[in-house]
């Protein structure tokens, strides 16, 4: 006999979609949602649907955004000269909790990994090499992570940057290997930018 209605049932199976998330916290999540007030769940409902339609990509960096250019891209006091390159959006609120890098962004969206089937044309990497030829860029940092397919998006960048007159810097000491660069705190990402070194 199924003691789960069917509603709360489907609300967790929604659930147990969102990455790190197993039955048991999907089951938990649901419930809480269930006993809270009605128009709490009708305020989440109406916040998701909305969201696609309320966010999008920045022209520039592709950061995620309510407006083009974002508000990074369009702070005139950013250093248009220096361009921090990291793998997700997640990434880059890390950095900017940090309060250490004062230059732009450019988001590639994934990491090379052959054997998913995401190359260089599956990433904003022809994209990142346009903007360094064209908008007077002096300085690249790579803040990709320190695993496999970070070390790998690292290694292509750096040397499809080599002809493009561009000092090319990669995050330095601070990052552990195999860890992600948005769960480091705000210190360990202060140090890895400010030791940063020649990729």
């Amino acid at each position: 006999m199924n003691v789960v209605p069917p509603a709360l049932e489907k609300l967790i199976a929604d659930l147990k979609r969102l990455p790190g998330v197993g039955q048991k916290s999907a089951t938990r999540l649901a419930l809480h949602l269930l006993r809270r007030p009605a128009d709490e769940a009708r305020c989440l409902a109406r916040d998701l649907a909305g969201l696609h339609d309320a966010i999008k990509l920045c022209s520039n960096c592709f950061a995620f955004s309510e407006h083009d250019p974002c508000n990074i891209c369009g702070d005139s006091r950013r250093d248009p000269a220096m361009v921090c390159v990291v793998e997700e959006p997640g990434d880059l609120m890390a950095i900017e909790k940090t309060d250490a890098f004062k230059g732009k962004y450019h988001i590639l969206h994934g990491v090379l990994s052959p054997m998913d089937g995401i190359g260089p044309g599956e990433i904003k990497i022809d994209a990142l090499i346009e903007r360094v030829r064209t908008q007077k860029v002096q300085e690249v940092l790579i803040a990709t992570s320190s695993t496999v397919p970070g070390e790998a998006t690292a290694a292509y960048l750096s040397n499809r940057l080599q002809g493009c007159g561009v000092k090319v810097t990669r995050l330095a000491c601070g990052i552990p290997m195999g860890m992600d660069i948005k769960y480091a705190d705000e210190l360990t990402l202060s140090r890895a930018i400010e030791a940063r070194k020649k990729a």
